[in-house]
């Protein structure tokens, strides 16, 4: 079950009355989406925290082993990460309001919805980099692992952008 079906179905018998309203059931479906799309970055927001503790232990670890060299590209994932939460944590919920200036249609809802869905799939390969990367430290090229978890925060610090455009209604994509 999505977000969205669990959020539709927690309407209490009053908005299930108001959803017969003509023009009410549009308007409830965006805010459904709002409230999914909500619930869904907190998570996200909160799986990549975990992430970046996981982080901060491997460069525990890197100090532990002796590999000073490797800690500008751990600390750079580091910032990646960091941003990356607190840009997921503080974006717009998807949804225009009634004077907003720029409206969002249903169809961008739903793009917006699966960039969010694809950031999940960003947290878990980050996590599984991380676990590589821990049991790599003692061998002889844990750089490898490191400069993916690099990249894969910056690959999704990159489709954030992507959403945040969306919503902006300055992609055609």
């Amino acid at each position: 079950m999505s977000l969205l079906d669990q959020v539709k179905g927690d309407m209490s018998g009053v908005e299930n009355l108001l959803a017969k309203i003509p023009g009410y059931k549009g308007y409830k479906e965006k805010e459904e989406r709002r409230e999914a799309d909500k619930l869904l970055r907190e998570a996200i927001a909160s799986r990549m925290r975990t992430v970046k503790a996981q982080l901060d232990s491997l460069q525990q670890d890197l100090i532990g082993a002796g590999k000073f060299d490797l800690l500008d590209e751990t600390g750079s994932a580091a910032t990646q990460i960091q941003t990356f939460i607190d840009r997921v944590r503080t974006a717009a919920y998807g949804y225009g309001g009634l004077f907003d200036a720029v409206k969002v249609k249903e169809d961008d809802l739903d793009r917006v919805y699966e960039f969010d869905n694809a950031l999940v799939g960003y947290v878990e390969r980050i996590e599984n980099a991380i676990a590589n990367a821990r049991q790599n430290v003692e061998g002889e090229d844990p750089r490898s692992p490191i400069l993916l978890i690099r990249d894969l925060a910056r690959e999704a610090n990159t489709t954030f952008d992507e959403r945040a455009e969306v919503l902006r209604g300055t992609t055609s994509v």
